[in-house]
């Protein structure tokens, strides 16, 4: 699967050749729901491929649609779904990414992918990303209030301890034993033998420095996202004195997630330990929006937000989760014309609005509607 952090730090959706085909659908984790999700992707693609025979020719169709076309029998894959589906196909793109959160419905041609909902899942509050760590090895969960799942690491992460040294290792008398092949599903396990406490000890702060260093690099800066370890509680002060990462949170779990009985536990204990400071970051800028208002540095009104957008004085944009306000933005004078969003390639000015204050450097946060400090799906907090 592909990243949808590491895909919008790098700017992939930026540029598209035309014809631009998104497709956008909820799914599901469990049977016996998901065995609808490849039929409403099936339907999906039909509708893609109506659109383009409007104006191209049979092969190029094909052409485009056969990897989607493909996906769509692929049962290993529909098998393994998560909470939404989103795929942006161009001639020499294809990406899917599996979401976390449902999407609307949605197959659209275009000059241009239609990214809005990933933005807007990357723009949301309340997600985060563990680092689950032990001597020999690590892995990587992403998650929000309401989910968490584990991710495969960037190419260059190291995995395990192997990974990062190889024969470097301090005691050469270590040896690595692997269960479970490719076939088995199962990751390799690895043990060591016979090394000195301190040897081991400068092994494992070897192994986290270079974790460090590629999470960092790979996952944290292009996702912005707070970091939790989770770890026994003897390796947390070693990680964190050496820990270069200004995304790794101070917080920490005591415990590494296989040694608990299910996902779902590891997903309660997570969320319990990031709540206080995503609740605290949401009333952190509710407070500035009350108290910047009567001073004439934020507001709720749309048609005034929309033309301080446009002039880069918006610092900061909340945007209500689930509102959407169909129409469009004029990008130089911020001039709001209303409509239905019965075309899919109509805009919502929520989004439209929120791309602008990206662009300028501002920052956009999604936030559910019962922590918005505001009645009209939007809140402005300005530069000046």
């Amino acid at each position: 699967m592909n990243s949808v952090n590491q895909d919008a730090a790098a700017g992939l959706w930026d540029e598209c050749d035309p014809p631009c085909l998104s497709l956008f659908q909820p799914t599901h984790r469990d049977h016996p729901d998901n065995q609808q999700d490849p039929i409403r992707f099936k339907n999906l693609v039909k509708a893609l491929e109506e659109s383009l025979r409007q104006k191209f020719e049979s092969d190029e169709t094909q052409s485009l649609l056969e990897p989607m076309l493909a996906l769509a029998e692929n049962h290993d894959f529909w098998n393994c779904t998560l909470d939404g589906l989103a795929v942006l196909r161009a001639r020499d793109t294809f990406r899917v990414y599996k979401l976390q959160r449902p999407v609307p419905e949605l197959a659209v041609v275009a000059d241009s992918f239609h990214t809005k909902p990933l933005l807007r899942i990357l723009q949301s509050a309340d997600r985060y990303q563990v680092l689950a760590l032990n001597r020999r090895e690590m892995k990587l969960f992403e998650g929000n209030r309401d989910a968490l799942d584990e991710i495969a690491p960037a190419g260059g992460v190291p995995r395990t301890l192997i990974d990062a040294l190889g024969a470097e290792l301090t005691d050469p008398r270590q040896t690595v034993s692997a269960y479970g092949g490719s076939g088995g599903g199962q990751a390799p396990m690895h043990h060591g033998h016979g090394g000195r406490k301190d040897e081991l000890d400068q092994d494992a702060e070897r192994f986290f420095r270079a974790v460090d260093r590629a999470v960092l690099e790979h996952h944290s800066k292009p996702s912005g996202l707070p970091l939790l370890l989770a770890a026994l509680p003897e390796h947390h002060h070693m990680f964190h004195k050496l820990s270069h990462n200004p995304f790794l949170i101070s917080e920490s779990l005591d415990v590494h997630p296989d040694a608990l009985a299910s996902i779902d536990e590891f997903r309660e204990r997570v969320w319990k330990t990031i709540e206080p400071r995503y609740l605290a970051r949401l009333a952190g800028l509710v407070d500035t929006f009350g108290s910047n208002k009567p001073k004439g540095l934020a507001a709720d009104d749309l048609a005034e937000v929309a033309r301080a957008t446009v002039s880069g004085r918006v610092a900061t944009l909340l945007i209500e989760a689930r509102r959407q306000i169909p129409g469009r933005v004029d990008a130089s004078t911020g001039e709001l014309a209303f409509n239905d969003l019965s075309h899919p390639e109509l805009d919502d000015v929520l989004d439209d609005l929120g791309a602008v204050v990206l662009k300028m450097g501002g920052e956009v946060v999604v936030v559910p509607t019962e922590r918005m400090p505001t009645e009209t799906g939007i809140a402005a907090i300005y530069r000046y």
